[in-house]
């Protein structure tokens, strides 16, 4: 009975709201090929093996094998996934990182909005409708691919992990006016799909799903366990409880046989072609979640537990190539490509370099008070929120929790304290710091961090010279810095602000109205097996716990990806050494299906015509460096990257010292 209430809500929603019809009309020119792009999030090119992922070894082996690949920093998922899914770079899409401060306290738009955010977390549809509604419709300010070839005719759908998916059609997300989500009628499926509050889906495929015997709701990431079963893939654990020993297995599943006895049969019936996005959780999920290596670094994110994520990921690919094999007809007009969003490495909240060296901030040396579910640390641990303490303690600025509201007094948010018998951190890690917060939209803070992980957003509402420069001053002084990028505003000439590079290096100033964070700050990352980049471990300001799994650093570990692809308009058996990335995905596939993408920014990657048919050879790459000026005390940004057929690619950055060496430890 609850089933059939909700299914009706969905269909009396469909049909009271505007929608594109499902299959648009044939297309006018000749057949076109299918496209599948399949993003294993999270997954390290030195995880691709013969035991555990076989299907994906295969792959490469057989068609492009992309041995140069990049994510774009901040190595985020959302960030990637607007790059993915619009072939530019962040300073046009604005999406910075999986957590931002969109200029304003983020709310569902009308006036009897009663919850809202003012450092959104990205990785939901109803944030992602509310930026949209913040930003013309958009905020992505590019149209993505999946959108303009549903408008020229193809069948299009994209299906997993909440956030990312829905990025991949983001300008047809957003409300009707009953105040439900809309998709205009595209085929979005991930965590929220049959929610009441979630994204509806087309009447056809409901009705699809009901013919092929599977539910309409997606299942949760819990596999069926209770909240605190370690058989529940969403149980991240805490302090003293290890967290997740299992992959997301039926959610996951659940997906892949939506896509290959739903969508695929669906869109081969059409006989039209079709672009089809599927974005697997695994091995991410699993790898942040796990719970084997419980405050130790060793074996962090390459135990048991991370390996069943990467077995998951390949299980899902393989029966989507299966049903590629079982229908040789589709199958002989359909390129596939693989990518991954970012690497990934093992927490740190201590050590801040291979040999074991601690850090001694004063945050890691307080005593916090627990609040909720939390437990205790071990001493000289770095809270969640470890940067905004940093600064508030050296800045003398009061620290308040954005995600709190104050109960008394004048300022909107709580207030944390600092010092004393027990200190507070932020809940999530982003925090405002000012004297005094009275606005609701954060624009009296002097400095506003959104934290992240491997890296962090500071904005600075007021745009204050001065304020930059002194944070940038103590930035170079923490000892867990790995490297300081700044907005080009407060830094006409590199000695205006040393230590530092311009946000301009980094691809992250374009043609974006999302405010552009001040400085972005990355943590150190280092190897605990020199070279290995499978041992990296990344310093995060996070609520997980150390020896757990995190990425959004500046590392090769995380910059570097898992990219191949396959079918009839790419090499088989190829090898490509040029320099390439997930910025590039959008224009190879659009040059395929012969398909013009609009564009508003300049910030976009390159067709990757050495990796088609007939395409030219690989390119010996070659490593650039740029050097920030020196501080006082010599200390250096150093950024390490590629570039080829005028687009950058970065590999890694870094802090060094005065006469250290001008690379990054390898």
């Amino acid at each position: 009975m609850h089933m059939q209430l909700r299914l009706s809500l969905r269909l009396c929603l469909l049909a009271s709201a505007a929608s594109a019809p499902l299959f648009p009309q044939p297309l006018a020119a000749q057949q076109k090929n299918n496209v599948i792009i399949f993003v294993a999030d999270g997954l390290r090119r030195g995880s691709v093996n013969a035991a555990d992922m076989p299907t994906f070894l295969k792959l490469r082996a057989a068609g492009v094998d992309f041995r140069n690949s990049h994510s774009l920093f901040p190595t985020f998922t959302t960030a990637n996934a607007s790059a993915i899914a619009t072939g530019h770079g962040l300073g046009d899409t604005g999406d910075y990182s999986n957590t931002i401060y969109p200029g304003a306290w983020l709310s569902k738009p009308g006036p009897t909005a009663t919850t809202g955010y003012l450092t959104p977390f990205l990785e939901n549809d109803q944030v992602l409708a509310n930026m949209n509604s913040l930003f013309a419709g958009n905020y992505l300010g590019e149209r993505t691919f999946l959108s303009i070839a549903r408008e020229k005719g193809f069948n299009v759908a994209s299906v997993g992990k909440l956030g990312p998916t829905a990025i991949q059609q983001n300008d047809a997300v957003g409300w009707d006016q009953f105040g439900s989500l809309t998709t205009n009628g595209a085929i979005i499926i991930d965590d929220s799909t049959g929610d009441p509050n979630g994204l509806p889906l087309p009447s056809e495929i409901l009705d699809a799903l009901q013919k092929a015997n599977l539910p309409q709701d997606s299942p949760l990431r819990s596999n069926g366990y209770p909240d605190t079963s370690i058989w529940n893939s969403g149980f991240a654990g805490d302090a003293v409880t290890p967290g997740a020993a299992a992959a997301n297995l039926v959610q996951q599943q659940w997906f892949t046989d939506v896509t290959t006895k739903v969508l695929l049969p669906t869109f081969a019936a059409d006989k039209k072609p079709f672009v089809l996005l599927f974005w697997s959780r695994d091995p991410d999920g699993t790898q942040h979640n796990e719970g084997d290596s419980l405050q130790r670094l060793d074996p962090g994110i390459n135990g048991d537990t991370s390996k069943r994520g990467l077995q998951n990921a390949d299980r899902c690919l393989k029966q989507l190539l299966d049903w590629l094999d079982a229908h040789p007809a589709v199958k002989a007009r359909t390129d596939v490509l693989i990518t991954s969003d970012h690497g990934f490495a093992t927490i740190s909240r201590r050590e801040i370099a291979g040999d074991n060296t601690q850090t001694t901030e004063p945050s890691a040396a307080l005593d916090y008070e627990l609040s909720g579910k939390e437990k205790p640390q071990p001493k000289g641990t770095l809270p969640t929120g470890f940067l905004a303490m940093d600064l508030g303690i050296r800045e003398h600025l009061r620290v308040f929790d954005p995600a709190i509201r104050a109960a008394t007094g004048s300022s909107v948010y709580a207030e944390l304290a600092l010092g004393g018998e027990r200190s507070q951190h932020p809940s999530t890690g982003s925090a405002l710091l000012g004297q005094t917060i009275e606005h609701i939209d954060g624009s009296d803070a002097k400095i506003i961090v959104a934290a992240n992980g491997g890296s962090d957003l500071l904005y600075v509402p007021d745009k204050n010279v001065d304020v930059v420069r002194r944070t940038i001053d103590i930035l170079t002084q923490l000892d867990y810095v790995g490297g300081i990028f700044v907005d080009d505003a407060f830094c006409p000439a590199p000695n205006n602000c040393p230590g530092t590079l311009p946000l301009s290096a980094i691809g992250l100033v374009g043609s974006s109205h999302v405010p552009r964070p001040a400085i972005v700050v990355t943590f150190k990352v280092f190897d605990q097996v020199a070279g290995d980049l499978q041992s990296a471990v990344q310093v995060s300001d996070t609520t997980l716990q150390e020896g757990q799994g995190m990425h959004g650093g500046f590392g090769r570990d995380q910059t570097f990806n898992n990219m191949a692809a396959i079918g009839p308009d790419f090499k088989s058996g190829f090898v490509d050494e040029t320099p390439m990335g997930n910025i590039d995905i959008v224009p190879t596939l659009a040059k395929i299906l012969g398909i013009e993408m609009p564009s508003v920014g300049s910030l976009k990657g390159r067709v990757l015509q050495e990796a088609l048919t007939g395409g030219e050879n690989s390119k010996t790459p070659e490593i650039k460096t740029l050097l920030s000026a020196p501080t006082d005390s010599g200390i250096r940004t150093l950024l390490e990257y590629q570039q080829t057929s005028g687009v950058r690619y970065y590999d890694r950055a870094c802090l060094i010292a005065k006469d250290a060496p001008q690379h990054c430890a390898k």
